[in-house]
């Protein structure tokens, strides 16, 4: 909003780009947003909402609980015996690394 305040206030967009630190190809998509939809909060990502994702989000926590020594592998085989939906392995991990406090020490199955 202060870029486009200044935009607005007259100053060249290469001057206001460098001051806040952004490109002038920025400031252009940001006017001709707001020219058209009249905000400049981008658009909302097309698709249907993560599903798998957000049951894992809350499957997680009280499984990690009661099961913090479990690899990655068992982790995923015990979502999808529970919950009925199939999930990677890296896709629990990446769901333990994005619990609140930096996640939990990943287990992985020996090799």
């Amino acid at each position: 909003m202060r870029v486009l305040a200044s935009v607005d206030a007259g100053k060249p967009r290469e001057e206001v780009a460098k001051t806040f630190s952004v490109s002038v190809p920025t400031i252009k998509r940001w006017l001709k947003r707001r020219r058209e939809s009249g905000d400049v909060e981008p658009k909302p990502i097309p698709g249907r909402p993560a599903r798998k994702g957000t049951m894992l989000q809350r499957w997680l926590p009280k499984q990690l609980e009661a099961n913090h020594d479990l690899t990655l592998e068992e982790h995923r085989e015990a979502f999808e015996e529970e919950l009925g939906e199939a999930v990677s392995t890296s896709t629990v991990g990446r769901a333990i690394a994005r619990l609140p406090g930096g996640g939990w020490p990943i287990k992985k199955s020996p090799r």
